[in-house]
């Protein structure tokens, strides 16, 4: 791809991206943009969750959708669940009903190697 049409490509992409841990955390700490958003379910949460995490159960079903959309669709979300399967699947969600920038945790929870709040 050239530069223009890579930057043409990125500039009418909504971002959705899977992100290994590092990148994860190094792109969220330089974003001030940022929401962190943990898709477990309240017994997950009862395990530890990451620090200043918004909980919202993808389970939920139709109620999560309703959650979402009381959310700002102009932050960036950094999106994790145990094992980055429903983290990927929320991210996607978003994505279809207008959040521009959503990212999943690869690896989810059980491979978190930063700080644990419980």
């Amino acid at each position: 791809m050239s530069t223009f049409t890579t930057k043409a490509w990125k500039a009418n992409k909504t971002q959705m991206a899977d992100l290994s841990q590092e990148e994860w955390v190094a792109q969220l700490l330089q974003d001030d943009n940022s929401i962190i958003l943990d898709v477990r379910t309240e017994d997950e949460m009862a395990e530890g969750y990451i620090p200043n995490a918004t909980h919202i159960d993808i389970y939920l079903g139709q109620g999560f959708i309703d959650e979402l959309q009381k959310l700002d669709k102009s932050k960036n979300y950094y999106v994790y669940c145990r094992s980055g399967n429903r983290s990927g699947q929320a991210c996607a969600i978003m994505n279809s009903i207008g959040f521009e920038n959503a990212y999943n945790l690869e690896g989810g929870f059980m491979n978190w190697e930063g700080e644990v709040a419980e």
